[in-house]
């Protein structure tokens, strides 16, 4: 009786000028169902002239149900359209609480794991089945919330490397951002040594004109030695990169291990140096590639509008930033006991050799 209520209802809110998709949320029927029971029409051998025969339901008393609007009522009442299916009974289902309970002790337990684990208990299902349990019930990891944070002008910047593959070899970008503005330094160098550091960070704090009161490294092994905070130890710089700090006026710090995203400032511009420049670009030699760079940057990367500030990095840098960072130092770094730039013994011109010429009967009487 349902059912062919259900029907003649389709085929009525179809006269009323519904369409598919509307009889379809109307009824909680899908759209196929829905336009199959149009296609066949109340005609239909199925269920049309014989209808009243199979049914058991004249048809006065179906064109009644129209006209007393029993069909809406029976729809309001849920006494149409499809339910839920009830769920079926399967293999696991005794097996799933082993599976809660050791994924609750070890949340990373592999399915693989856990499958073996429920067969020598008894299960007889397939893989697939524990598989998709897994997943539904595996507990979430909760990671540490980072919280994204502006520092004032002048206060602070990120440094790191990046590498890059070109047809000669590998060269490592070493990218210093400042905090504030967002300006870009960057220089492309074949070694990520101290030398290469203590080079390029002079470098770019000649170009800001001032140095940041602090930068902020990863894990870099020419600035740090050990990084034991996690475990309640301290964290322990390089003494020689302490000492470079000093003389610049800056305060070296590293984020902690596993927690790269705390410099996001200038992970993500090494993300968009790699797009927007190196991919797509042909290079002669390193020369030609740092060239490149520097136009990149001026024409680039310092005068586009910054999503995250909504500002050109070069107009927030004149504004806020030129005449903030610390005072440049008076010289550059020299490092202990190995003065940079300067040979300990300087190369000179080899001494020429003056050799007597003389012919060879002189050398023929000698012998004699």
């Amino acid at each position: 009786m349902v059912k062919l209520r259900l029907i003649v209802m389709i085929h009525d809110l179809r006269r009323q000028g519904l369409s598919i998709s509307a009889i379809s949320r109307k009824t909680g029927l899908n759209r196929k169902t829905v336009r199959k029971y149009l296609d066949a029409g109340l005609e239909a051998p199925a269920y049309g002239p014989r209808a009243p025969r199979l049914f058991g339901v004249s048809r006065r008393t179906i064109h009644s149900w129209i006209a007393a609007g029993e069909l809406e009522r029976d729809l309001l009442a849920g006494e149409t359209g499809y339910g839920s299916r009830k769920p079926r009974a399967h293999k696991l289902d005794d097996y799933k609480g082993i599976i809660q309970t050791r994924l609750a002790d070890f949340p990373k337990l592999s399915a693989r794991r856990l499958f073996e684990e429920v067969q020598a208990a008894g299960y007889e299902g397939c893989h697939s089945r524990v598989r998709d349990f897994v997943r539904e019930v595996r507990p979430v990891e909760t990671r540490e919330p980072v919280d994204r944070f502006e520092t004032p002008p002048g206060h602070q910047g990120q440094v790191d490397f990046g590498t890059f593959t070109l047809p000669w070899g590998r060269l490592h970008a070493l990218v210093l951002v400042l905090g504030h503005s967002r300006l870009l330094w960057l220089q492309f160098y074949p070694r990520q040594t101290m030398d290469v550091l203590i080079e390029g960070l002079e470098s770019a704090f000649g170009r800001f004109g001032g140095v940041p009161a602090e930068l902020l490294f990863d894990q870099m092994r020419a600035v740090v030695l050990s990084d034991d905070r996690l475990g309640g130890e301290k964290l322990l710089l390089n003494a020689e990169f302490v000492r470079f700090a000093r003389h610049w006026g800056f305060v070296a710090r590293s984020c902690r291990a596993y927690r790269a995203q705390t410099k996001g400032k200038v992970e993500r511009p090494i993300r968009y140096l790699r797009e927007n420049f190196f991919h797509g670009r042909s290079f002669v030699n390193d020369a030609d590639l740092n060239e490149q760079a520097a136009r990149w940057l001026e024409g680039k990367a310092n005068i586009r509008i910054h999503n995250g500030t909504g500002e050109r990095p070069i107009d927030r840098f004149t504004r806020d930033e030129r005449n903030v960072p610390g005072p440049l130092a008076p010289a550059p770094y020299r490092r202990l006991g190995k003065p940079r730039g300067v040979r300990s013994t300087p190369r000179t011109a080899p001494r020429a050799v003056s050799v007597e010429r003389r012919p060879l009967r002189d050398y023929a009487e000698m012998v004699r």
